[in-house]
């Protein structure tokens, strides 16, 4: 069992990488918004329910995940370093259970311009699976205002994981950037054809 968690900003690529990752590799995506956009309709965003069920969900996911047959699982998610409650609490509880669980744990952080992120933010494959980010205006001022005011990265020695990438993806697909990490870790890739 491998578990992957693909952080970094929002509309950097993380889902859609994952996508290309659990194409090549058999791993299973479970992005973030999975459990973000299941609730919205009835727990906004700004509901202390909404952030109650969602880290219920996932952590009840990755407990049955972590003790299953499948061959990953691939997670992406948005940590806000330096913030208390940002997420870097949720990153550790969460690669602990699968390191309890026998689970190889990659970690990989991807980063791109915030020109390229704004663009990206557009995607008609974000817009499909995010139905949270299809109001363009809201997703964009929510996107400024996280780079503007929060840390999206980590610091040196901030992640100690042995396996662990930092990977631009300026310029590159999401294929590209499957393959860049598929490398990186020597994984077996087209398991699952298209």
């Amino acid at each position: 069992m491998k578990f992957v968690m693909l952080l970094g900003p929002q509309a950097v690529g993380k889902m859609t990488i994952g996508q290309e990752l659990e194409q090549k590799t058999g791993m299973k995506l479970f992005h973030n918004h999975q459990t973000i956009d299941l609730l919205h309709p009835y727990f906004d965003f700004t509901k202390p329910a909404h952030h109650k069920l969602k880290d219920l969900i996932r952590r009840e996911m990755f407990k049955e995940m972590a003790v299953s047959d499948l061959e990953g699982v691939i997670f992406t998610f948005l940590c806000l370093f330096g913030v208390e409650g940002g997420g870097i609490e949720f990153i550790e509880e969460t690669v602990q259970l699968f390191e309890e669980a026998g689970a190889e744990v990659f970690i990989v952080e991807l980063e791109a311009a915030l020109s390229t992120r704004l663009a990206r933010n557009q995607t008609e494959n974000r817009l499909l699976h995010k139905f949270t980010k299809r109001d363009i205006a809201a997703s964009e001022a929510n996107l400024l205002e996280t780079a503007e005011h929060y840390r999206t990265h980590s610091l040196p020695g901030e992640l100690p994981y042995p396996n662990y990438l930092r990977l631009d993806t300026e310029g590159r697909s999401a294929g590209e950037s499957a393959e860049t990490i598929c490398r990186h870790f020597n994984w077996s890739t087209n398991l699952v054809e298209r």
